[in-house]
């Protein structure tokens, strides 16, 4: 699982894993350790779950009211983090906030970033810092932020190339060697990317389409 807090102008990253789980599991987690941090007052939560915000918002009440079963009679999967999600909650003001998966918000791709290093066992360091030195735009909003960092990578200077021929992704510090590497090759993907975090989400992008 992978999270962003931001409070006070502080941004904290979390991550962490869990054997034999699921996608599902690792959302709530998220949800809960992120919520657990929190000092209090008014929070606004993101998250591309839609099982998460269909949870949260629309089935919960009816959950607990038929004794944490389904409208088929079936048990309520992963009861137990349903259950503390709604005690973590219980005294905070949140307002739940979809946003769609894949989209290129920066804080969003970052958390992916980091949820897939640490399933793959291979866990990233995490940023604990003052928002003025994060190097995440957060404050893009949903819709135009593939078209400004399409924009702004097109003139900004390359930090790396990434490209990925037959599932294998590699990193080139030229473009002569990325072209060569994908010239003719069918299906082949690549990208630049601008700085050592924009080359780890563009990896994880690469890494989601093999």
């Amino acid at each position: 699982m992978g999270a962003i807090i931001l409070e006070n102008e502080i941004v904290t990253e979390i991550g962490g894993h869990e054997d034999e789980t699921t996608n599902n599991r690792m959302e709530l987690v998220a949800a809960i350790e992120a919520l657990k941090k929190v000092s209090g007052g008014d929070v606004e939560l993101h998250t591309d779950s839609a099982y998460l915000i269909n949870g949260i918002t629309k089935w919960l009440n009816g959950w607990q009211e038929s004794g944490w079963t389904t409208k088929g009679k079936k048990d309520v999967l992963n009861k137990d983090l349903w259950e503390e999600l709604v005690e973590v909650s219980r005294n905070e003001k949140i307002e739940w906030k979809r946003i769609s998966g894949h989209s290129g918000v920066p804080a969003n791709e970052r958390c992916d970033v980091i949820a897939t290093g640490f399933a793959d066992g291979k866990p990233i360091a995490l940023f604990h810092g003052p928002l003025g030195t994060y190097k995440i735009n957060m404050a893009l909003t949903e819709g135009n932020e593939k078209a400004i960092r399409s924009k702004s990578n097109k003139k900004a200077k390359a930090y790396s190339y990434v490209s990925m021929v037959d599932g294998k992704i590699e990193t080139h510090q030229t473009w002569a060697e990325c072209e060569a590497r994908v010239k003719g090759k069918s299906g082949a993907c690549f990208k630049k990317s601008v700085s050592e975090e924009d080359e780890a989400c563009i990896i994880a992008e690469f890494g989601r389409l093999r």
